[in-house]
């Protein structure tokens, strides 16, 4: 084919769903359209995870397992205050330890001369001195000895409190914001602005025009991102360069965030992630601690090791903001919408980025919509993106109203969603939900007699499949037939490495376990982060491509010895094979064997989509069709204790082409376990007369457990869109966004009263039954 042609993609849809096909054109050095998955031999097969053996044997090398020379040990002097100056600091005793090998006060990679110099700490647990030592009792003893005195500032953890008038300051407005944010709005910052258009139409004018109008208003609690592998990081600075061993998200993003830091040439700078232990997006940066350790090694001309202990884990680790929200949606008699309006409030400490995602704006057809989302700064640890933020704190809000309305006009929740929600996916899976968890057994509101009631619910999920067209890959055979991959992307326990191993097995014709996969390396080519679910669907048609390049280079040297056109060969099942005549050919190994180098390599980046993206996202990249799914839940309320049991969750959902049903299946049950969590259990609790977290462990913090897990049934759709190389798109945010709100749906169906505020612990329930009129 010549340079400049086109050829065509064709993307399938759903059996029985009515989406036809779409056929575009692309690029002719694109590989040709993937068949469905049950023609692939590696793609769309149940494969066990490649580093799953080297997991649970503990061969997988984590960032706490790196042992250096040498290697320091680090720890962290806090603030105990939750908002306080530093007057004095003294130092010496600390530094004279016999085993302390260096000393830095603040968080700049500079650091500060004196007490002075230190910034006034606006959350408990702010940094204010890191020591490293030859050993970690060794730091904590040191720490010990420095003495600090405090000039205690008033305070203010509660977003409600925050936003009165005289309330304490968090910050003070910087200069480029003294324009557009009076000084009377206090700790008010915003009201953002959404990337994918704000506001359309007439909302007044929609209300106005409604025959019927529902609102309400909804809380939902700050949630911590509790990893089970804490953030943790050796570095090494070394005359000729730094090393950094780190639990990250993104690799060669923070390769370029500490080189830019440290004044280093990005060439000088290498980040390593060999394991992660997961992360769910507060690992998408190096974070503060990872500063002080590397000003630590330059300073002690050593490597240093920083680990947080889970106190520090939880308190300064991430969360997922608190919201307020206002909602109201007006509708005509028939169900079709004519307004959707939201106010919210939200909170992520001391940073921004408090919203509740653009669910409500794009998840059902709307003519008139408009949205004011404001930060609220409290004197609390920053907030960070944590598994589909936003998204989830607005489902919950807008999928009970949504019920809310159906009720109101005497329809059943599916119907409403049928006439307004104009995704056809959604559709079919609704459909098959409903089947699967008897939808049409479904009883009225509080029907059921006794002091356990059942009842089921359903809330769905939008999310906008968030991709980078940056994402490379580079794929190598050698003339010993084996052939590797590298990029600097990182396998948060995803399956990354497993799904970029089956697709470029699946180009090359071999089996996945026959690719070296090598990531988590600055100085592979360049990965995207992993996270907003963009992983996948942004490495796999890279890794797909670069697959591709390089093994046109080997049917070309197989050409001569098979007497053919290097165009009449193809790959399949480990074998170079004539395409006129599928038994005459020779084994990849040997073909192999036929090169005239050590070996041959090929390089390749995601690209843009076939058919053109629709606009950028706020999550760090680009966004091309909606991925999202719908949730059935099934509950048990009891009305005598408030404690809730989710018994089902039935959980369908597209994600493009599922490049392996058996990782995306342990993704959504992760994210059901997770969502019930944060509907059920979890909340950060600050005391408000000393301004810090009282629960910060995993005992009193409550997290769900095997015990709390309900059965989970899950059902894939392949729903192919014809966009990429490989048509995959991620589901770990998906997964999340519909389960508090499912159950909370299905709360209501069983007791017969709305509980719009999170988490649904017995305390929350029992509030809300007792809202219910007393039965003689």
């Amino acid at each position: 084919m010549s340079k400049g042609s086109r050829q065509e993609s064709l993307s399938f849809g759903i059996d029985g769903a009515g989406l036809g096909v779409t056929k575009r054109a692309i690029g002719a050095e694109e590989p040709p359209p993937l068949a469905p998955n049950a023609r692939l031999s590696a793609i769309g097969k149940r494969i066990p995870r490649i580093d799953g053996a080297a997991k649970a044997t503990g061969a997988a090398r984590y960032t706490v397992d790196v042992k250096l020379p040498g290697m320091l040990f680090a720890r962290l002097l806090r603030s105990p205050y939750a908002h306080a100056r530093v007057r004095a600091i003294d130092t010496g005793a600390a530094e004279r330890h016999p085993a302390v090998r260096a000393l830095h006060l603040g968080v700049a990679p500079e650091g500060h001369a004196s007490a002075a110099d230190i910034p006034t700490l606006s959350y408990a647990g702010a940094i204010v001195a890191g020591i490293a030592a030859t050993s970690r009792a060794a730091a904590d003893e040191a720490l010990s000895f420095i003495k600090v005195d405090y000039e205690k500032l008033p305070f203010v953890v509660d977003m409600d409190k925050a936003r009165e008038a005289g309330a304490p300051r968090v910050e003070e407005l910087e200069p480029a914001e003294r324009d557009v944010e009076p000084a009377s709005r206090g700790n008010l910052r915003g009201p953002s602005e959404s990337p994918f258009g704000g506001a359309r139409g007439d909302v007044e004018k929609g209300l106005r025009d409604a025959d019927i109008v529902v609102e309400g208003v909804f809380q939902t609690q700050v949630q911590s991102h509790s990893c089970v592998e804490p953030h943790a990081v050796i570095a090494d600075w070394q005359p000729d360069g730094l090393t950094v061993y780190l639990s990250t998200q993104d690799v060669s993003g923070s390769r370029n965030e500490i080189a830019a830091a440290f004044n280093l040439p990005t060439d000088k700078v290498q980040v390593i992630c060999d394991f992660m232990g997961g992360g769910f997006g507060s690992k998408l940066w190096p974070g503060d601690f990872a500063f002080v350790a590397i000003a630590l090694s330059r300073k002690a001309a050593a490597p240093v090791f920083l680990a947080l202990d889970r106190r520090e884990e939880q308190v300064a680790g991430g969360n997922r903001p608190a919201t307020w929200q206002r909602l109201a949606i007006g509708a005509k008699r028939d169900g079709r919408l004519t307004a959707i309006s939201l106010l919210s409030y939200g909170t992520a400490g001391v940073a921004r980025g408090a919203g509740v995602g653009n669910i409500a704006q794009s998840m059902y057809q709307c003519p008139n919509f408009a949205m004011a989302q404001y930060d609220v700064l409290i004197h609390a640890a920053p907030g960070c993106p944590m598994r589909a933020p936003g998204n989830v704190q607005g489902a919950f809000a807008l999928e009970q109203l949504v019920d809310e309305l159906a009720e109101t006009l005497g329809l059943d929740p599916l119907a409403l969603r049928d006439r307004i929600d104009g995704s056809a996916a959604r559709r079919e899976e609704r459909r098959i939900g409903a089947e699967r968890i008897a939808w049409s057994a479904r009883h009225a509101p509080g029907a059921d007699h006794g002091p356990v009631k059942r009842g089921v619910g359903i809330a769905q999920s939008s999310w906008p499949g968030i991709v980078q067209s940056s994402g490379a890959c580079e794929v190598r055979i050698r003339r010993d037939g084996s052939v590797e991959l590298r990029s600097s992307v990182q396998d948060i326990g995803t399956g990354t490495a497993t799904v970029l191993a089956q697709t470029v097995a699946e180009e090359l014709g071999l089996a996945p376990e026959d690719i070296a996969v090598r990531i988590g390396h600055s100085d592979f080519p360049t990965g995207v982060s992993s996270g907003g679910s963009k992983a996948t669907g942004s490495m796999t048609p890279a890794a797909r491509k670069a697959a591709f390049e390089v093994g046109k280079q080997l049917l070309k040297r197989a050409a001569p010895a098979l007497k053919v056109a290097p165009a009449d060969l193809e790959f399949g099942d480990g074998r170079v094979l004539r395409r006129d005549d599928r038994t005459r050919g020779m084994t990849f190994a040997e073909a192999a064997a036929l090169l005239a180098r050590d070996e041959i390599s090929a390089k390749a980046r995601r690209g843009d989509d076939y058919g053109g993206f629709r606009g950028r996202t706020p999550f760090g990249g680009l966004a091309h069709a909606d991925i999202g799914g719908v949730q059935f839940a099934a509950v048990a309320v009891d009305t005598e204790t408030g404690v809730v049991r989710v018994e089902r969750v039935v959980a369908v959902h597209d994600c493009g082409r599922p490049i392996n049903p058996l990782l995306i299946e342990s993704q959504i049950h992760g994210g059901v376990v997770m969502g019930l969590s944060y509907a059920l259990l979890e909340e950060r609790i600050i005391d408000g007369s000393i301004g810090r977290m009282v629960n910060a462990d995993l005992d009193q913090y409550k997290i769900a457990g095997a015990g709390d897990s309900p059965a989970i049934d899950v059902v894939l759709i392949e729903n192919y869109l014809g966009q990429s190389a490989t048509d995959a798109c991620g589901v770990a945010e998906p997964a999340t966004i519909a389960t508090a709100a499912a159950i909370a749906n299905a709360v209501y169906n069983a007791v017969g009263v709305r509980i719009r505020k999170l988490p649904m612990n017995p305390a929350t329930v029992l509030a809300a039954l007792g809202q219910l009129p007393r039965r003689p």
